[in-house]
């Protein structure tokens, strides 16, 4: 019979990837520091220890070269994880992401596979300021032939990447700073989350609330505030953003009659728009009983002050205030 077992988001990470590369020799990981040291976040700590310096690579501080290698070593076989420090140094390999791994099985008619993972941390809230505190999600889901994944629970974060190990495609996984230390219940069997799927975190009848990663936590907490004003909210987790489990949002919409989309990032340009849209060019937009709304950052560099950083994204008082304002 499985029991569950309580870790943090970020040892739920590292038991799905020593878990993989247990099964499949071909599974490794590369990054900076991932080693002794590591990990920024303290993710890959003692890996080395069991899996060797040849399955767990400490690179050279160049992301263009060792996301590269990522790729190559996909093409070939393996299947690598790759970890980008902070998600914002996915500008220094942006033509790795953007014109090698999602294009390659496309451009050579299906002949080849890129079986990579690229992992890295996301988001605000630790004084990292504008340069490592970014949340670059919507710009990875205009990216045709990548699969984008948020997990927001540690349960969620082990069985998506679980997932996304064994996926043929290139997958980016992005992980929340603040939850790395979060903690919730996993189970001691083997388990997968398909990719592509949605999660009702809460069950609702009045307002829909569509988000992931952190803001899935922030609006929970905002929904039982809002309980006990009679107000029912439905949370859906998207929890991967790319491809957007579109019937999901729709159904839920239906039911609610109302909707809020929140996320980090900032609104322009945000996946809060594509959802919005998604909803307007269906018929679910029949549904509603008040026009949609978005919560977002505010349309500025992440900001070093721990006040202004604060000031400037959703947080839960914040999306109560929001859900109030949509039921009207």
């Amino acid at each position: 019979m499985s029991t569950q077992n309580e870790m943090t988001y970020a040892q739920a990470i590292k038991e799905a990837m020593c878990e993989e590369m247990r099964r499949d020799e071909n599974v490794f990981l590369m990054g900076e520091d991932i080693g002794v040291y590591r990990g920024a976040f303290g993710v890959t700590q003692d890996m080395y220890k069991e899996f060797g310096t040849e399955r767990v690579i400490d690179t050279p501080i160049s992301e263009a070269a060792f996301v590269g290698c990522g790729i190559g070593a996909a093409v070939e076989g393996m299947r690598p994880i790759v970890e980008i420090m902070f998600s914002d140094f996915m500008s220094v390999c942006w033509d790795m992401i953007l014109n090698q791994a999602p294009k390659m099985h496309f451009m050579f008619g299906g002949k080849v596979s890129v079986p990579l993972v690229i992992r890295t941390a996301s988001g605000c809230g630790t004084g990292a300021a504008a340069q490592h505190s970014q949340s670059l999600e919507a710009m990875l889901c205009h990216i045709p032939g990548l699969k984008v994944v948020v997990p927001s629970t540690p349960f969620d974060a082990k069985g998506l990447l679980k997932s996304a190990i064994r996926d043929n495609n290139p997958v980016v996984f992005l992980e929340q700073k603040l939850l790395y230390r979060t903690k919730g219940m996993v189970p001691d069997r083997e388990y997968l989350i398909p990719l592509g799927k949605a999660d009702t975190k809460r069950i609702g009848t009045d307002c829909t609330i569509v988000t992931y990663g952190r803001m899935t936590q922030l609006s929970l907490k905002a929904a039982e505030t809002l309980s006990n004003e009679g107000i029912s909210c439905e949370i859906i987790d998207l929890r991967t953003l790319l491809p957007l489990d579109r019937m999901a949002v729709l159904e839920s919409v239906k039911k609610t009659k109302h909707l809020l989309i929140v996320h980090e990032a900032v609104k322009t340009g945000g996946l809060g728009g594509e959802i919005a849209a998604e909803v307007a060019e269906s018929d679910a937009f029949y549904y509603l009983d008040a026009p949609i709304k978005r919560l977002a950052a505010e349309d500025v560099p992440v900001p070093f002050s721990a006040v202004l950083e604060k000031g400037v994204l959703p947080d839960e008082e914040k999306i109560a205030s929001a859900v109030r304002e949509v039921v009207g």
